[in-house]
């Protein structure tokens, strides 16, 4: 082990995380032609439809019956954070507000006092495959925000910086949260706590060519970093050689040279200073004490926060829709 290193764990199916961030979870499911319906146009015979977490034929439907997804459900005291690496995700809400994003988009939205959302995962392409991959972070509120009015903001591909690093041009960083080289992430959404930099939140994905290596940014003494090796073969930092499939815990004040093995790498850097509160979770509820998890559960059983104004829970947009964005403000963005 170096003095870079604080431990390395086995990645499962959620990857643990550490304080701001709550949870984190990579999907990625090879989905084949989609039919009329934009579901898998194969049976579905053999599945348990409503919670398909099985990788059977090399993809899951989750709690979808007909398109793949995830259907209206509450969040309240934290933020989600959705990368779409590969397809696209039908977004709907409470407030009314709707998108369609993928292909290299990110919705980072805030649930605050509460916000049902809906993210089905339509497969629109009839005569080919539908190939689909995501990342969905769970980033912590602080006490002072947990009951701010929700909001998403979408940080779409085209505006999402991408760089070759200075050092190697062998690494290419997608900056999501934080700055790198001088480089900023688009601004987050206001209630955050990314939105102070002083937080230090960074979410960075990163590509590394065959022997490239990468020196991260040191950042403060009480930075939180992790880095999530999901694909590839080996890395090495210092005299520790690490295969894929693993959480590192660094130490953000001490330097960290990644040199990477003889194959492709990808990996995901997840830092902030934590939030330092306590954290009492009930599934899409994230509070500080069980007094408010329970005045929770009763204003979602009173209020629906705000009801459900869609057709269906598993709401999906046209097929020749192209990405979108609709917020609660009436405000637009078209994007294809």
């Amino acid at each position: 082990m170096t003095d870079s290193i604080k431990q390395i764990k086995p990645l499962g199916f959620q990857w643990e995380t550490q304080d701001p961030f709550l949870f984190c979870v990579h999907h990625e499911d090879f989905y084949p032609k989609g039919n009329d319906d934009m579901g898998p146009n194969t049976s579905l015979d053999g599945r348990q439809i409503g919670q398909d977490f099985v990788t059977k034929d090399g993809w899951r439907m989750y709690h979808g019956t007909t398109v793949p997804g995830f259907p209206a459900h509450p969040h309240r005291g934290f933020e989600t954070v959705t990368i779409v690496r590969k397809g696209l995700v039908d977004h709907s809400d409470s407030m009314g507000a709707s998108g369609r994003f993928g292909n290299g988009d990110v919705q980072w939205m805030t649930a605050g006092k509460g916000v049902q959302h809906s993210e089905m995962f339509p497969l629109l392409k009839k005569d080919s495959d539908n190939p689909f991959e995501l990342f969905q972070i769970w980033l912590n509120l602080p006490k002072a925000g947990k009951m701010v009015d929700p909001y998403f903001k979408m940080l779409w591909s085209e505006n999402i910086p991408k760089i070759k690093t200075t050092e190697d041009e062998g690494v290419e960083l997608a900056i999501i949260a934080g700055n790198v080289e001088n480089t900023a992430a688009p601004e987050n959404v206001p209630d955050s706590w990314a939105s102070n930099p002083t937080n230090e939140v960074a979410i960075i994905t990163m590509k590394m060519a065959p022997n490239s290596s990468w020196k991260l940014p040191k950042g403060s003494s009480d930075v939180n970093r992790s880095l999530f090796f999901f694909k590839g073969e080996s890395i090495a930092i210092g005299a520790a050689k690490i295969d894929q499939n693993c959480t590192i815990e660094l130490n953000a004040d001490v330097e960290t040279i990644l040199i990477n093995g003889a194959k492709e790498s990808e990996l995901l850097l997840l830092q902030g200073k934590p939030i330092g509160e306590p954290v009492v979770q009930h599934g899409p509820f994230v509070m500080n004490t069980n007094e408010e998890i329970q005045q929770t559960m009763y204003d979602y059983q009173r209020t629906q926060f705000g009801g459900w104004p869609w057709p269906a829970h598993e709401n999906v947009h046209a097929r020749e829709k192209g990405r979108f964005a609709h917020h609660a403000d009436g405000s637009k963005e078209e994007m294809d």
